[in-house]
């Protein structure tokens, strides 16, 4: 078993490593202490994203992106999810589905948000259904060849700097016509309710949209009425993906400036990583991020050599659990070695454990992932996880 990067990948791994260190960790603060970063420096920004080669990177050169790989994929992230006040997504990742639409979709809005001349945000969420999506009421009813959509949207990430929204509403309130729409931002009937602020500091914003008989044709139906639950698990198989993935860096990222911090500082005569409840703490954070690491890998692996699609759909809620509750844990560890320091908004072990802690309920929560895995387990067995492919166990 061959567990070796390949150059390609290292090579990915690079040059994330190095657009970070670059682009992102300088911007952290001025962020976090106002709160937002000026117009120009987005501009800068997302040029610097595209002169990197790292747009678009989960779609086809064809339509504009970069053609990686899962793992590709998987090493990007990490390494730019090292980041705080998520400045990884700077990076964009134009969503899965749009990879679905019609020609005309794709040459309107997949291939200008591969170039970073568009950008989407996903309205999914409603007051009153998160993980529930059984209970989205946004409908869109009929008008002959067009539809008018009516309803509100919540936390809807990215949803300030988007100029068009894929919006998730059923056809004429029929909870068995679940569709997605392609709606630009500035269609009449689109407003911005307002934008919350919520405990992390975030490069964009989550605003709450409401859709007061929007108006938009039928060729803005993205993949076909009644397909929109099947194409948002899609998405939501990428996104756990890349949170994962964006967790292990911020873990690392803790964990290194803990140990750090551990060497330097000195308590009762020696530094305090010689101390064994320090020492024990890094241990602990180490085989953390080993061991989740290790499983990330291997399902981003998976994919790129066509494990079943059902299956990757059972792991990839394994390892949002995973990755999201392991960051938790490193990142308060990582605190409690720092002490007041790491209580300090300056410090990014301060900003990457208020980071790290919606990772615990953005696109499923733990508890859903829970429900996921014993749904999975249940229906298939328990090799679904404890195997490994070519057992013949399920894995």
């Amino acid at each position: 078993m061959d567990l070796s990067l390949s150059a390609a990948e290292l090579a990915w791994k690079e040059k994330a490593r190095a657009f970070a260190e670059t682009w992102l960790y300088p911007n952290e603060l001025e962020l976090e202490l106002t709160g937002s970063l000026p117009r120009t420096t987005k501009d800068r920004l997302r040029a610097a994203v595209v002169e990197s080669g790292l747009n678009g990177i989960n779609h086809a050169r064809e339509v504009g992106g970069q053609g990686c790989t899962q793992m590709e994929q998987t090493l990007i992230n990490e390494e730019l999810g090292r980041a705080t006040g998520a400045l990884w997504a700077v990076v964009w990742h134009p969503a899965l589905p749009l990879r679905d639409g019609t020609p005309d979709q794709i040459r309107d809005f997949l291939t200008p948000s591969c170039l970073g001349r568009r950008r989407a945000c996903v309205a999914i969420t409603e007051p009153d259904a998160g993980s529930d999506t059984g209970r989205i009421v946004t409908r869109a009813e009929r008008h002959g060849d067009r539809f008018r959509l009516y309803g509100e949207k919540w936390f809807v990430t990215t949803g300030d700097e988007a100029d068009y929204v894929i919006v998730h509403a059923l056809v004429d309130g029929d909870p068995d016509k679940p569709t997605l729409f392609l709606v630009d931002k500035d269609t009449p009937g689109l407003t911005i309710q307002r934008e919350p602020k919520f405990t992390h500091t975030y490069v964009f914003g989550h605003p709450e949209f409401r859709f007061d008989g929007v108006e938009v044709g039928a060729e803005r139906i993205l993949g076909g009425i009644g397909q929109g639950l099947d194409l948002t698990k899609e998405w939501f198989v990428e996104a756990r993906l890349q949170i994962a993935a964006n967790c292990i860096g911020a873990a690392t990222r803790a964990f290194e400036e803990a140990s750090r911090w551990a060497n330097r500082r000195v308590a009762f005569g020696k530094p305090i990583r010689q101390h064994q409840a320090i020492d024990f703490m890094l241990a602990d954070m180490a085989v953390e991020i080993m061991a989740t690491k290790s499983l990330v890998y291997r399902v981003a692996w998976g994919i790129d050599h066509g494990i079943d699609r059902k299956i990757t759909h059972a792991h990839a809620s394994a390892i949002k659990l995973q990755a999201s509750e392991m960051a938790g844990r490193v990142t308060d560890k990582a605190v409690q070695i720092l002490g007041g320091r790491g209580y300090m908004r300056e410090n990014p072990v301060e900003r990457l454990n208020r980071d790290v802690r919606v990772d615990r309920i953005w696109e499923g929560t733990s508890e859903i992932q829970r429900l996921i895995i014993g749904g999975q387990i249940a229906k298939r067995g328990p090799g679904i996880f404890t195997g490994w492919p070519g057992d013949n166990s399920g894995a």
